[in-house]
């Protein structure tokens, strides 16, 4: 990672979410300034305030969002409120104050039906509110910041600082013998750590001049499903895979529809001088070695839970 430009201030917002707080450790770590904004210091909705708050900086990484996929259901204008029209005031105050906007989005605004992974530029089509909600995101950063504004498409993220698949896999393998969890859906484990250390080195190569704005997909390499990923979670934490059992998505109906196939193409990396993320078993291998991460006490790691 190269040197932060002399001066050069961040700005995270959300920054009590998992991504969010792993960002700014990954700043704190490389020495660089930043200012973290949660929710309750932040409405993202409010130009006044907004504009308030990125004036000075150099970089924002938009971390804030509504999150409840099920929610938004029943809530959309809400959830696009957040995600689409927060965005878009975002990018109008980094527009008028000459700063980089880094904002992260999702897969779920693809359709979800390919059988090969989505490249930067394939047609978007959201199956529930939540991708739509985002796409309007994604639409206003393209449209006021054409140049400074950068869209990162991540997907089944996972981390130390909030709930995710990975620590509920790991919880119920204390309570459970056996876990039933699906097989047919596809995509991309990521480790929010390892999201944010590249969303820095974005940020970084764009102060530098050295990465074009648009929209890059922030996902792991490699690709697996939820069962794949909680049997090599067991695996790597010492616990037997073969408590996992293979399901289909009709075992568990959600209000809202999931896409079947979340596997992003990493091609336009290196139109930023980046290799794409690295394989999803090496970052969850990583990332299982931090403490918050390890097997609780209770987990039979022969085959059964007590």
């Amino acid at each position: 990672m190269s040197p932060n430009p002399a001066g050069a201030r961040w700005l995270v917002t959300g920054a009590a979410g998992m991504l969010g707080q792993d960002v700014l450790a990954v700043l704190k770590d490389a020495g660089i300034e930043a200012a973290g904004l949660r929710r309750a210091d932040l409405d993202i909705t409010d130009p006044a305030s907004v504009r308030a708050a990125v004036e000075g900086a150099a970089v924002v990484v938009n971390c804030a969002a509504w999150t409840d996929v099920d929610g938004a259901e029943t809530a959309e204008e809400a959830a696009t409120a957040v995600n689409g029209t927060g965005v878009r005031v975002l990018a109008a105050a980094c527009a008028a104050a000459g700063a980089r906007l880094l904002h992260v989005s999702t897969d779920y605004v693809l359709p979800g039906d390919a059988s090969q992974p989505y490249a930067e530029d394939a047609a978007t089509g959201p199956v529930n509110a939540y991708g739509r909600s985002k796409l309007a995101g994604e639409q206003a950063v393209a449209e006021l910041l054409p140049q400074d504004g950068y869209v990162v498409r991540t997907a089944w993220l996972y981390g130390e600082h909030g709930p995710n698949f990975v620590a509920t896999m790991l919880k119920l393998a204390a309570q459970r013998d056996t876990l039933d969890v699906v097989d047919d859906q596809h995509g991309q484990p990521t480790w929010s750590y390892a999201l944010a250390r590249r969303l820095v080195e974005l940020g970084t190569a764009a102060l530098d001049g050295r990465a074009p704005g648009g929209v890059y997909h922030g996902t792991a390499s490699g690709r697996t499903t939820w069962f794949g990923l909680a049997r090599e979670t067991y695996r790597l934490s010492g616990l037997d895979p073969e408590r996992i059992r293979p399901t289909d998505s009709t075992a568990f109906v959600r209000p809202a529809v999931r896409p079947a196939f979340s596997v992003l193409a990493h091609d336009r990396w290196a139109e930023a001088g980046l290799a794409p993320l690295a394989d999803w078993r090496e970052q969850l291998a990583e990332a299982l070695t931090r403490p918050s991460f390890a097997a609780p006490a209770g987990a039979d790691r022969s085959g059964s839970a007590e």
